[in-house]
Order: C-alpha cells, then structure tokens, then sequence
C-alpha cells in the first residue's frame, strides 16, 4: 500500500475516533456541572475538559481565561472551525481523509462518514444547550460507532484494515491517559474528601465518559474506589478502553503489518515494551510511584509510537 493511503486511512480512523472521544469529555464535564454546588465556583468541569482535550492554551489564547464557561468550551471543543480538534474540525478532516482514499474503503463506511458531516453542517452550535448538548453528544458518538462498525463488519482484512485499527487504538489510549490523568489530578476540590460522595459521583463520571460503569460494576461488584477504577481503565484487559487493551490491539497490528511487509522497526520495539509493562504492571506499584507520573510518562511513551508508526509505514 502507498505510504500516502495508509497515511489517509490511519488518520481517518484517528479523526472519528478523536471526535467520539471530545464528545465523552464533555458529557463527562457536563455530568459534573450539574453537581449542586458547582455554580459556586467549587468544581473545575469546564477547565478539566479543555485540558482532556489537549486545548486549553488555544482557548485561553481566543477568548482568555476569564472565559472559561460552558457555552463557550462547548462551542470551542464541539464547533469552532479555529479549532483544528473541534468535533467539527475532526468530522471534516475525516471526511477528507476518506475521499482521498474513497477506493479503499467500502460503501457502508464512506456513507456513514459521509451523511454525518452533511447532517453536522445543517446544525445550528447556538441551539445546542442543556438537554440538546447531551443529545447531540449521544447522536455524535452513535455516527462515530455506526462508522466503526461498518468498518469492523465490511473491510478485509489487509493492510488497511491494520491501519485503520492502529489509528483507532493510538487514539483511544491517549484519551483514556488523559481522562484518568485530569480527573486524579484536577477535579477534586481541596475542601472535599477524598472518597466522599463529590470524589466517588466524579469517578463514575468518568466511568461513564468511557462508557464502562456498568462493567465495572460487573468486574467488581464493590462501590467506585479510585485504585479499583485506576486498575480497570489502565491493567484490565477486559475493559476495551483501558490502555492495557488499546496497546495489545496497537501491538497486534503492527505484529500483522510485520508480517505483511517482512520488516520491524522502532515502532514494533516500543509498542511490545509499552505491552509488557501493562501486562505485568500491578495498581499498587503505579500509586507508589505515582499516578500522575505513570499516565504523563504513558501519554508521552504513545506519542512517541505515534510518531514511529508514522515514520515507518506513512512517511
């Protein structure tokens, strides 16, 4: 496959998978505003998802940080055309990306790609508030997963398919990192405890932003603790979110394109080490060493394979 296509698809996948996941950060910061006492100036929802997002500088850099509130992070994050990780920016991107490799991608994945940024460009962002904003989140991530799914169901299992997983999973891992990373650090008020009834309504939260509550509940049958949550979205291979699951499948991948092209690089190196870690890593070690130390290290160490899968197989 031309280094050009590979590079168009694995960014597709990147740019839905990107879109699905902003819509998860704010539903969880929307979730977390409607704590009581958050209009009190208490809780830093707003703020928090422009970190998760990765666009804090840039919003602060148009509207300043006196401008931190709802109606406008949600506007920045979900429709702002200068924003190049809008929800909007990412479905268009997509939408590029596909149509410059339309001939790789069967009929079901370019109409459901298609007919979602047709559909965004006819809704008004000055109408999207309160009941909308989580109705328009939901239809968001069911386009984003009807795309997924046509891809899963219909694509042969070839090259591109490799590539279309490996920009999936890049992606996710680094946005559950971040999620984990902002809500441990950031969320919890000084003047609440840890484990109280804000710390544990936060953590389900984000088990919801990640859309694992349930399972979770599932796998252990206990009330949210943080070190139980931390161990599910990082070591729990079960949890298909979890970074442990978005390396072994990144991993998987690469191991099949190596076979595919009869060579490895660094790329493969990294992502089998970062694996190895994950899968003999234990909760309590992290916390010991520190959590924020581990997700900061892990959102650098998949960047890193970010960037050699991009000078291997798409440069």
């Amino acid at each position: 496959m031309l280094s050009r296509t590979a590079d168009n698809i694995y960014w597709l996948s990147r740019n839905m998978e990107r879109a699905e996941n902003l819509a998860r950060i704010l539903e969880a910061a929307h979730r977390m505003a409607l704590l009581p006492s958050s209009g009190d100036g208490g809780y830093d929802e707003w703020p928090s998802a422009l970190i998760s997002a990765g666009v804090f500088a840039s919003f602060v850099a148009k509207h300043g940080s006196d401008g931190v509130d709802q109606a406008r992070v949600v506007d920045y994050i979900a429709f702002d055309r200068e924003n190049p990780s809008s929800i909007r920016s990412c479905i268009e991107t997509a939408r590029r990306n596909a149509r410059s490799v339309r001939t790789a991608l069967t009929t079901e994945m370019w109409e459901s790609i298609n007919s979602t940024w047709m559909e965004l460009n006819k809704i008004n962002p000055a109408d999207i508030s309160g009941t909308s904003l989580r109705d328009f989140l939901d239809w968001i991530k069911e386009r984003v997963t009807l795309f997924r799914g046509s891809a899963y169901g219909t694509m042969i299992r070839d090259d591109a398919f490799s590539f279309m997983r490996l920009g999936t999973y890049v992606e996710r891992g680094d946005n559950t990192a971040r999620i984990l990373d902002v809500k441990y650090n950031i969320l919890l008020p000084p003047e609440e405890a840890v484990g109280g009834a804000v710390d544990e309504y936060q953590w389900m939260s984000i088990l919801r932003a990640v859309s694992a509550n349930r399972s979770f509940h599932w796998l252990y049958r206990t009330n949210v603790r943080p070190w139980l949550v931390a161990e599910f979205l990082i070591l729990r291979p079960e949890m298909p979110r979890s970074l442990i699951a978005c390396v072994r499948e990144v991993d998987h991948q690469l191991d099949q394109l190596a076979k595919l092209y009869g060579r490895r690089a660094e790329c493969h190196r990294l992502a089998g080490q970062l694996h190895a870690q994950l899968t003999y890593g234990r909760t309590e070690d992290i916390f010991q060493a520190g959590l924020h130390e581990f997700l900061t290290d892990f959102i650098m160490r998949n960047a890193r394979l970010g960037d050699e899968i991009q000078r291997c197989y798409l440069s």
